[in-house]
């Protein structure tokens, strides 16, 4: 039985939900089988969101982490392949900070690819009926603070440990004049469900080797 910690965030900048959230929950709620899955709720904040992460790793001593995140207008799952050390955020957190320009790690390497196999992930989730795409940047904001953090947990701390980071789209509620790409949670915890059994019968090492990349 593989343990798996999948989180997501608390709604932020004045939203009532976060479709991450959402989504873990019913994940949790109901695994893939032969997967023992716990979810944790992350605040949307510089550095206790990467406290929180590492308090629910120690507690539930997982095998297999993925970290959700929202991303408004995108329309499917996204993979994300990397996280940076840099925090420039748009707009502040939920404690009201804003760091510009800020490592999140300082004197950490320059980025963390995922541990996942980012491309069968994608696969997966497409053969489950849902959108999805790798995604070569998580964006400034705490869900790439999370996404970099991840990867510094697991190469200093905690190296038993496989993982990576994903985006979700806006749940329908979010957009219900309907101009921009929204998904159920429930239609995203399906494909999810995909992703997290393929992440979990296949290392990193053997990915996919199909074109997913992008020109811009």
């Amino acid at each position: 039985m593989t343990r798996v910690l999948i989180t997501g965030f608390a709604p932020f900048g004045g939203e009532r939900v976060n479709p991450s959230w959402q989504a873990a929950s019913l994940v949790a709620a109901e695994p893939p089988a032969g997967l023992a899955v716990t979810a944790a709720e992350l605040p949307c904040v510089f550095g206790e969101s990467l406290d929180a992460l590492r308090d629910a790793i120690r507690a539930d001593n997982p095998d297999l982490v993925l970290c959700l995140g929202q991303a408004g207008g995108r329309p499917g799952v996204t993979v994300e392949r990397v996280g940076i050390n840099v925090d420039d955020a748009r707009i502040p957190d939920n404690a009201g900070g804003q760091p510009i320009d800020e490592p999140v790690v300082p004197d950490g390497p320059a980025a963390y690819f995922s541990t996942l196999p980012v491309k069968a992930c994608v696969a997966a989730v497409r053969e489950a009926g849902v959108p999805a795409a790798v995604s070569n940047t998580a964006g400034t904001f705490v869900c790439n603070h999370v996404a970099y953090g991840l990867g510094h947990l697991i190469a200093t701390e905690f190296p038993h440990l496989r993982g990576g980071f994903a985006h979700v789209p806006w749940a329908p509620e979010q957009v219900p004049d309907g101009t921009a790409p929204a998904l159920p949670p429930a239609t995203v915890a399906h494909g999810l469900r995909a992703l997290l059994a393929a992440a979990a019968r296949t290392p990193a090492e053997q990915d996919l080797k199909v074109t997913e990349g992008a020109t811009h």
